[in-house]
């Protein structure tokens, strides 16, 4: 399998090969089993070339022969079907404050998944730690190595470069990264039914935006469409001035909204709140969900935060929204569990600054995948390079 020299997942115009290859697999893993006729009837892609796809694709174990329909006339049409067990991936989750590693069937079916490698070993054991995390979930899984053909790495950065080489190297298994919020976009596209939609946009918390247009994974001209996470605590200063106070608009936020610098600003003041007995009485244990779950019961600091925070990212929201005119905003990256919380002001947002109706066709939903998102969502690229490459 070729991979790209800078290790990103395919991002250019894809061939027509390629976009037949997706159609095709696609079909036959969603409805098979299929004959040759049907394929071509539903794709409109010659039987000649359709017999070509099927050969390569059966040499590829990709797809199965599954014997024969009933006859409507004349011989007996065969079937094939799709062979999931016809290979496997790894997907790593490497943005998250404890790494995953999961592995998968070609059929998006998860087989294992393992944790480890803490955010403050990262830097001392990056390569090593990640590297041993992968080896892990290949011993538990208990799966062939020669039969995992290759592995995705969900990043919160272009500095895995290096990350990925190393692990490509040590496994030998062609390795390929993108952005977390790329790959959890692709993994609730392929994973969650109400996100199986042409048009879609993952926002993963405020780190970045995944992208699907017409149906594919959208990765701009560089691999970094969406990319937002690129904060400047100085110039943010200086442009204050330049915008309403508190409202981040496109500009750079952080991984956690700012709903922890809130917090812990709140209970250094002395104000009573709930928060305090939530993070075991240590200003520094405050978490996103510490604010969550004291907004939850209902502490007017915390419900406070949480929905200015809701409301910065509604505007954020509807800017992109306006942009791509998408089916469904899909919200992630830990948000979504303040439920309405957050949901009803970004609604409420996305209504006030959208234009041509776009907020009355737009559907927000959280999640479907939660903490699983950026590492199946990798699986899920692999499995497509896969599928391009066949």
């Amino acid at each position: 399998m070729e991979i790209k020299k800078d290790g990103h997942f395919s991002h250019h115009s894809l061939s027509d090969k390629e976009r037949k290859n997706l159609t095709i697999l696609d079909l036959i893993r969603k409805k098979g089993p299929l004959s040759r006729t049907e394929i071509s009837h539903v794709t409109d892609i010659n039987m000649v070339s359709i017999s070509k796809y099927m050969k390569s694709f059966l040499d590829e174990k990709l797809v199965a022969e599954k014997g024969f329909d009933a006859s409507t006339g004349g011989r007996r049409p065969e079937l094939v079907e799709f062979n999931p067990k016809g290979g496997y991936v790894i997907g790593v989750d490497l943005s998250a404050d404890e790494y995953m590693a999961v592995m998968t069937d070609l059929g998006f079916n998860k087989v294992c998944k393992v944790k480890g490698l803490k955010a403050k070993e990262r830097k001392a054991q990056a390569d090593a730690g990640i590297i041993s995390l992968v080896e892990e979930l290949i011993k538990t899984s208990n799966i062939d190595k020669s039969l995992i053909k290759a592995i995705g790495l969900g990043t919160s950065g272009n500095d895995f470069g290096p990350v990925r080489e190393a692990l490509e190297k040590a496994t030998g298994i062609t390795t390929y990264m993108a952005s977390e919020a790329a790959a959890a976009a692709y993994g609730e596209k392929k994973l969650n039914p109400e996100a199986d939609v042409e048009d879609m946009l993952y926002m993963h918390s405020d780190v970045g935006c995944g992208i699907v247009v017409m149906g594919d994974i959208y990765f701009g001209a560089g691999g970094n469409a969406g990319d937002m996470f690129s904060f400047n605590e100085r110039l943010a200063q200086e442009e204050e001035g330049a915008f309403f106070k508190g409202a981040q608009y496109l500009r750079p936020w952080c991984v956690d909204l700012g709903m922890i610098e809130a917090a812990k600003k709140e209970i250094q003041r002395g104000i009573g709140t709930k928060m305090v007995a939530l993070s075991g009485g240590d200003v520094g244990g405050v978490t996103r969900q510490v604010v969550i779950e004291a907004a939850r019961q209902n502490d007017e600091i915390a419900l406070d935060i949480v929905k200015n925070v809701a409301a910065n990212l509604g505007i954020r929201v509807a800017y992109l929204v306006n942009i791509f005119d998408p089916e469904v905003v899909v919200m992630g990256g830990g948000i979504e569990k303040a439920g309405e919380l957050v949901m009803g002001p970004i609604k409420r947002e996305i209504k006030k600054f959208t234009v041509n109706r776009q907020s009355e066709r737009v559907k927000v939903i959280p999640s479907a995948l939660g903490e699983n998102a950026v590492s199946m969502g990798a699986a899920s690229l692999a499995i497509r390079e896969i599928f391009l490459k066949a």
